[in-house]
């Protein structure tokens, strides 16, 4: 296959480098590309604002690509009286909606209470940050923290207010939830369904912007030397940075990198947060698109709710130290298990039915406090000095809020840089939102008009929008123009040829676990087997231009990683295996 005048990845990260060893003078380098990096390197890139973005991983390849996929206000927030962060959360959440509608969609949430009085006292206590266990959130108390919620949600308001139901009610919408529950309250949230493409997305958006902003994924930090920074790639390739601004974004690495720029610091305490996608097709059905956030007996909030054609589970609050070594073990593991069966006791859940789990580390603040969860899930900048350098390190943060983060950030680098916001990112469009054929008329125009370039094919255009949005026309175009571009993979049938050709090409794809991970929600829709990884890993390096060394290096690498890190092991024949070793 050609590349049909799609973007060469390979050469442009030649050409950075190139540009790099030529001039290595920033305004600003930005290390770590998770959600709070991309969101500041996108800002300041639409700005004009020369900037560079490196990750040792691929871009949102930390705890960005592990978050239990909710753009939330945070209702537990409101327990510990943190209103200002439940009201920006709730804006930026309806701004998500806007901005991003191809991978942000609204999540209808159901939330049990098996009591009228209920959590009142612990609430209370939560409140004026004293230690409180609630394992029981009865009726008043949800009504009144669920009013609350919605007035703070009322700025952008898309999704209907909250509502209650009592009784047989209950048990006609779910008639296995445990018989206790005396009433269900209703509201609205929203989930992403592919956070990875967005975080990627924010990246190429800024590379596109402005000729003076860069973006490299795996890439080594070496060290600091006086105002400079040292870097190397994979293949050897050093070269050196001269910013005027050092901004730290690693996440729960935070500390790491600035130990290697030569600062000790200690800015982060995170908490690991496992989730796990499980085949339970009797749940499924009951939850009827609704996601379903509860208390257990030991005081911990889950949630469990449909997730492409399984559940997802979430999530644990573990204290962690090293995020490196950060997985959703076999522990918590069976407290998620034994959760869902609190909550759902006549359904029989086992190990056997997890397809997929995955761990990533929050980089919350380091904090004394007895309870992960009380930890607050605000942000901040914290400034230390690199030499002459200011050090700013970005402590905290989420998903919901990585836009306005990146505002409050890039409106500091500018002020420093002594120059004045350009554009605002609030209502502008990211990526596969921008031209989003929302309502009937423009989405039946949108699927005529690409189903024209795929051989009259309206289910495969509907898939592209909803996996690219409006992007998903540029695919057509691209496959429509070469070789057996619209061929079905023979693993994964709703995938073509020519669309995993494109990503391979186009979207800086390093390793094949960028495109099954991260680029696609191949492995996140726990579809890894090894025939699967063998086709796509054959296309990859046909695009690539791989070795036949290099592409069986790249398929034993996809085969470790899901193994170790999502325990999901492929058994001789092929089939993927679910971390007990049972056929998945």
């Amino acid at each position: 296959m050609s590349d049909q005048g799609v973007a060469n990845s390979a050469a442009a990260r030649r050409e950075t480098i190139a540009r790099l060893v030529a001039n290595p003078t920033v305004d600003v380098l930005i290390v770590g590309a998770g959600i709070n990096g991309a969101g500041v390197f996108r800002d300041l890139a639409l700005q004009g604002v020369d900037v560079l973005i490196v990750d040792k991983q691929d871009f949102c390849a930390g705890a960005s690509a592990a978050p239990s996929r909710l753009i939330h206000g945070g209702l537990k927030y409101l327990e510990t009286g943190e209103f200002r962060l439940v009201a920006q959360s709730t804006r930026e959440r309806n701004l998500l909606l806007r901005n991003a509608p191809h991978v942000v969609h609204p999540l209808r949430t159901a939330m049990p209470t098996h009591s009228w009085w209920g959590g009142i006292w612990p609430s209370i206590r939560r409140f004026f940050r004293q230690p409180a266990k609630i394992d029981d959130r009865g009726v008043l108390i949800s009504e009144l923290g669920l009013t609350l919620y919605d007035f703070f949600g009322r700025h952008f308001r898309s999704m209907p207010r909250h509502s209650v139901m009592f009784g047989r009610r209950v048990r006609a919408s779910l008639p296995d939830i445990r018989g206790d529950v005396k009433a269900l309250h209703t509201y609205f949230d929203a989930a992403i369904t592919q956070a990875e493409r967005l975080g990627f997305e924010l990246i190429d958006e800024g590379c596109r912007a402005h000729r003076g902003a860069m973006g490299l994924n795996h890439v080594d930090l070496v060290g600091a030397d006086d105002a400079s920074v040292n870097f190397e790639d994979q293949k050897g390739n050093a070269f050196t940075v001269r910013p005027r601004i050092v901004i730290n974004a690693g996440g729960a690495w935070i500390d790491e990198i600035n130990r290697t720029l030569g600062v000790e610091t200690a800015h982060i305490g995170g908490t690991k947060g496992g989730h796990l996608i499980v085949d339970v097709p009797a749940i499924r059905r009951q939850l009827d698109g609704r996601m379903i956030y509860f208390g257990t007996p030991d005081g911990r909030i889950c949630l469990i709710y449909p997730f492409m054609e399984h559940v997802l589970v979430g999530a644990t609050d573990i204290r962690c130290t090293d995020p490196d070594q950060a997985i959703c073990d076999d522990d918590e593991r069976d407290y998620m298990l034994e959760a869902v069966r609190y909550l759902f006791p006549k359904v029989e859940i086992g190990p056997e039915r997890v397809r997929y789990r995955y761990s990533g580390v929050r980089p919350l603040p380091r904090s004394d406090a007895d309870d992960p969860g009380q930890i607050s899930r605000d942000h901040a900048i914290v400034e230390n000095r690199l030499g002459e350098l200011p050090l700013l390190s970005l402590v905290g943060g989420k998903w919901t809020t990585f836009r306005g983060f990146a505002e409050e950030v890039a409106d500091s680098v500018l002020g420093r840089l002594g120059r004045r916001r350009e554009l605002s990112t609030e209502q502008l469009a990211i990526g596969g939102g921008r031209d989003y054929p929302h309502g009937d008329h423009d989405r039946h125009a949108w699927l005529s008009r690409v189903a024209a370039c795929c051989q009259g094919d309206r289910r495969l255009a509907a898939r592209w929008l909803a996996r690219y949005g409006s992007h998903g026309e540029t695919v057509a175009a691209y496959c429509q123009g070469v070789e057996d571009g619209l061929e079905p993979l023979q693993t994964l049938p709703d995938f073509t040829l020519g669309e995993i050709d494109r990503v391979c090409r186009s979207e800086r794809v390093e390793h094949l676990d960028d495109l099954l991970f991260r680029r696609l929600p191949i492995a996140l829709s726990a579809r890894l087997d090894r025939a699967t990884i063998e086709e796509t890993a054959t296309i990859c390096a046909a695009a690539l231009g791989w070795s036949d060394e290099r592409r069986r290096a790249e398929t034993a690498r996809v085969a470790t990683l899901a193994a170790d890190r999502h325990g999901v092991r492929l058994d001789d024949s092929g089939s993927a295996m679910a971390g007990n070793g049972e056929p998945a």
